[in-house]
């Protein structure tokens, strides 16, 4: 195992993170529970999920609570999130990793389409905030990190509504940064590059993409979901705790 760090200050932390149950969630969930943190996560992938808990369980990590709950029905998100929040203290740590990049055409989009595709890779991040806040400001501070994506930096193509809702956490997270910089709450973004997540590699990840790829990027290795993690901790941590407002992109230096 390479010798990557561990943060004292994330044990016995109480982290929620929505789309826990595979890909980059899952392995934020993870990460999580190595550094003693009691996580909580969201999926709407009961297989995954837990299988993801019963690996942790059997590596004799900090067991993540695990609830299934779609995040576009806010008001049974926030339900989710009271719930834990009650039973694993006050989160402290709020990780908005849930989306979803379905391709699509210009013509194809309908308003139902744009709503539906907004609640799920923006909406439910603010109302996630809303819920946890009160509880960071009894204890004194916290750490929230959205996930944006490079995908509208790099104009990929059919994927215009996911790109303005990830555009828009970026600036969502700035305003709110400053609103709630005097309870000492934190709100960062990271940018994740083109990530070797099992559904890229099985829907997208052909020789030429990759080959485009290494092209583009400065380091030529794929960027695989703990790169992200560590980034994620790092932001929760104590360490980073004069960061506020600020946007990280891991991408193998591609933008």
């Amino acid at each position: 195992m390479l010798p990557f760090a561990s943060y004292p200050s994330l044990k016995d932390r109480a982290v929620f993170v929505s789309g826990g149950g595979s890909g980059i969630g899952a392995s934020i969930v993870e990460h999580f529970a190595e550094q003693g943190a009691k996580v909580g996560f969201c999926d709407i992938d009961d297989a995954a999920s837990q299988a993801l808990v019963a690996r942790l369980s059997a590596s004799g990590h900090a067991v993540p609570t695990y609830r299934r709950c779609d995040v576009r029905d806010i008001a049974a998100y926030q339900g989710v999130l009271a719930e834990l929040a009650g039973q694993l203290g006050a989160f402290t740590v709020l990780i908005n990793n849930a989306a979803r990049d379905d391709r699509h055409d210009l013509e194809e989009v309908t308003p139902d389409f744009w709503d539906e595709r907004i609640a799920v890779n923006l909406r439910h991040q603010y109302f996630a905030i809303q819920s946890v806040v009160p509880g960071m400001q009894r204890a004194g501070g916290g750490s929230i990190v959205n996930f944006s994506s490079v995908s509208y930096h790099a104009m990929t193509p059919r994927l215009s509504v996911y790109q303005a809702a990830k555009a828009a956490v970026i600036g969502m997270s700035r305003g709110l940064a400053r609103d709630l910089g005097p309870d000492r709450i934190r709100l960062n973004s990271i940018t994740p590059g083109w990530i070797m997540t099992q559904r890229q590699i099985d829907l997208w990840l052909t020789p030429e993409a990759e080959a485009g790829l290494m092209q583009a990027q400065c380091l030529k290795e794929k960027v695989y979901p703990p790169d992200i993690a560590r980034m994620a901790l790092w932001l929760a941590a104590d360490d980073s705790r004069m960061v506020t407002a600020q946007n990280f992109v891991v991408d193998g230096g591609r933008m």
